[in-house]
């Protein structure tokens, strides 16, 4: 039976809840905001498909990508919708095109992370743009067997991690199946999500009591109405954490309160960019390297102004990496352009492909510290010294001087 010793092996994937023919595993909420699965021992037959099924224990291959592409939708609402340069619409379209499923990671309405489904175009837009927090996956995965198993085409979109929980689950290969992952830094923490949630609808507030969910009826509270963790006012590259709220005037009537924060203001993005609170197992990625076995795999083309930059409006630009042959004919169907790049190019810009994040003692210190709220915590584990802000300063000046003397 699966018997989690250290945290750091356990993705929360939650293929073991699933397979489980006694349904006798559930996945419990640890103190630091994650899912662990927890094995009723008098309900469990020993029958060992948890441990089959789970994509830490049984690890595939290394592998690198077919063919490489920097990619953009053709369509430019769709493509400023998105989080780079809307690859994964563009892949999705025809598949619903066809009478297909879609399964991707959305809001719900309580502004928590799930997976779900989609079997409209319409849909798509829920799936758009990232989610940097980890999906409770429920049962998707039996969803998506349940769809395959009818002949219907599936794709099926998450993080590495998720995808080969799901081919674990799956045990074996569906010709109707497409899955999507992404170049993926690590996934935070729900719980802190929610906190973070919590704090800042009410500090933009004033201290008003906030709900995170969305009913209409209760007029008398602070209303989350839409968040954008990659929001392009500012550029594709310099993107904004926007969060919009409705707030009570006092006379029945609703204000509206954007807060709009460039990722190296905004307090959450700066604790994930800082790793403080990502899952164990991210720290030891068990899917890194193309190990998820995903069809395709997407994600920002950081860098693109160097390789590329002629293509560079700062819009967003995907990276499309092919690792299945069968694929590869299917790009006639997109709506897409492309242009092909060298994966050793793309990969001194996007380390994240193949490297897990390391674990640093300032995660053990932000979770250790519980009586300082989120926002102090994070402000004072993320404060850059004057001695790096000017070294950063002269950096930029010299690297803009160069620029402008060697033109």
């Amino acid at each position: 039976m699966i018997d989690i010793k250290e945290k750091k092996d356990c993705c929360g994937c939650g293929a073991c809840v699933q397979r489980c023919p006694k349904s006798c595993i559930s996945m419990l909420e640890d103190n630091e905001g994650f899912l662990y699965p927890e094995v009723d021992k008098e309900m469990c037959i020993d029958c060992g498909l948890c441990e089959k099924v789970c994509p830490v224990i049984n690890q595939s291959k290394e592998r690198q990508p077919l063919v490489v592409y920097a990619a953009k939708h053709k369509d430019e609402q769709i493509r400023l919708a998105s989080s780079s340069g809307g690859a994964f619409t563009a892949i999705a379209e025809p598949v619903i095109e066809e009478g297909g499923v879609v399964f991707g990671a959305k809001f719900d309405k309580d502004w928590s992370v799930i997976h779900d489904y989609t079997e409209t175009k319409e849909g798509l837009a829920a799936f758009q743009g990232s989610k940097y927090v980890q999906s409770r996956i429920g049962e998707s995965y039996k969803n998506a067997e349940a769809f395959l198993k009818t002949g219907r085409k599936v794709l099926f979109s998450g993080t590495p991690c998720q995808i080969a929980g799901l081919k674990r689950f799956l045990c074996k290969e569906y010709d109707n199946l497409l899955t999507v992952d992404f170049i993926c830094h690590g996934v935070p923490s729900p719980g802190v999500w929610r906190e973070y949630l919590k704090e800042e609808t009410a500090r933009q507030c004033g201290g008003k009591n906030s709900v995170l969910s969305h009913p209409k009826d209760n007029l008398g509270d602070v209303r989350i109405e839409n968040i954008s963790f990659r929001d392009k006012r500012l550029g594709w590259k310099k993107y904004s954490f926007a969060l919009t709220l409705s707030v009570p005037d006092g006379h029945g009537a609703k204000n509206t309160v954007l807060l709009s924060e460039p990722l190296n203001k905004n307090i959450f993005l700066r604790g994930f960019l800082a790793d403080l609170y990502l899952r164990p197992s991210c720290h030891a990625c068990p899917a890194k390297k193309f190990k998820s076995g995903s069809d395709v795999t997407i994600g920002d083309f950081w860098g693109v102004q160097n390789l590329i930059p002629e293509i560079d409006d700062d819009k967003g630009i995907s990276l499309v990496m092919v690792n299945n042959p069968k694929i590869e004919s299917c790009f006639r169907n997109y709506k897409i352009k492309k242009w092909l790049v060298n994966y050793n190019d793309i990969l001194y810009y996007n380390i994240s492909i193949e490297q897990s994040v390391s674990l640093t003692d300032k995660r053990r210190c932000f979770f250790c510290n519980t009586e300082s709220t989120l926002y102090k915590k994070i402000n004072q584990l993320t404060k850059i010294s004057l001695n790096v802000r000017i070294k950063r300063r002269l950096n930029y000046i010299y690297f803009n001087l160069f620029k402008k003397y060697n033109k």
